[in-house]
């Protein structure tokens, strides 16, 4: 058991570690430099070296990644290189924003992906052509890019029925929660592609546990249907849906650079959008890592509740 738990908190140190290398690569191979952007290609060869020199872009890389990273696990995220302030202050003015806009296509994901889930295993486990017809349409859906999803809702419920702005600008106090029909539209263009994409992954378990012999067996009793659901299949669902659910959070975070930039929402994606831009590297990094330890903390999260619930079977 000791060992488990020790896998079980290793594992993800491991994967932030890696993904802090992949991220900081990633920044490396863009085609130019905060120095080059904030010179707008005016300045002279000596000019660009001498802000690059005072950016401290002139090191080697090995030791820009060091010094970041130390930074990160002394909780300091570095400095922006465009407005000089420190990075953790950013992300702290943007970050209520995405948590409402997280929070708002979170509760509309859950819902549809368990019912898209269902409506997949049920599918699977009655008829092979009905399986194939609704399989075919939960991975279309899920395969559509945001942006059309961003698109077509804008058209439809802000353009035509006018029910909705077609820009989801926050007010002048900064809450969202102040004008909450501004995350209506950048909510849903979030939430229906993320629930069809845990819904493909989640809808092979509905249907291995639909083919249990407890589950036929209860079936084949006459106990109702949502009986079914609730005693007997539900709870080996618990685990599965753990980790998609901790897969679509962390995604929602890393998928909203694209739909605040379009509504012009102004949180963390937006703020990714715009960095990316002017090569604010520290910007970049840290809310790419931000969004990496959402995703790793859900499926800490998750393993753990799957060996909590895995023991409590095994007695």
């Amino acid at each position: 058991m000791l060992r488990h738990m020790v896998r079980l908190v290793l594992r993800p140190v491991a994967v932030l570690f890696l993904v802090s290398v992949a991220v900081f690569g990633a920044t490396e191979l863009l085609p130019s430099d905060a120095a080059q952007a904030r010179s707008g290609g005016r300045a002279s060869a000596a000019q660009e070296a001498a802000l690059r020199a005072e950016l401290g872009l002139d090191r080697p890389a090995w030791e820009r990644y060091a010094s970041w990273a130390g930074g990160l696990l002394r909780g300091d995220a570095g400095r922006s290189l465009v407005t000089e302030r420190p990075v953790s202050d950013i992300l702290a003015e943007r970050l209520p924003a995405t948590l409402a806009l997280g929070g708002c296509a979170l509760a509309m994901t859950v819902p549809l992906l368990l019912a898209l889930a269902w409506l997949a295993g049920t599918a699977a486990h009655r008829d092979s052509r009905t399986a194939a017809l609704s399989g075919g349409l939960i991975t279309g859906l899920a395969a559509v890019p945001q942006v059309v999803f961003a698109a077509v809702l804008a058209v439809l419920f802000a353009g035509l029925l006018r029910w909705l702005p077609p820009v989801s600008l926050l007010p002048a106090a900064g809450s969202p929660l102040a004008a909450p029909e501004i995350l209506v539209l950048p909510a849903l263009a979030l939430a229906v592609p993320a629930a069809a994409y845990g819904a493909v992954l989640l809808g092979g378990g509905v249907a291995d546990t639909l083919r249990r012999p407890h589950v036929t067996a209860a079936v084949a009793r006459g106990v109702p249907r949502p009986r079914v659901a609730v005693r007997h299949v539900l709870p080996h669902l618990v685990a599965p849906a753990a980790r998609v659910l901790a897969l679509v959070a962390g995604g929602l975070l890393a998928s909203t650079a694209v739909v605040e930039t379009i509504f012009g929402y102004g949180g963390l994606g937006e703020l990714l959008a715009g960095s990316i831009g002017t090569r604010d590297v520290p910007v970049v990094q840290a809310v790419a890592m931000l969004a990496a330890v959402t995703v790793v903390g859900g499926l800490l999260l998750a393993d753990a509740l799957a060996a909590v619930t895995g023991a409590g079977e095994a007695r």
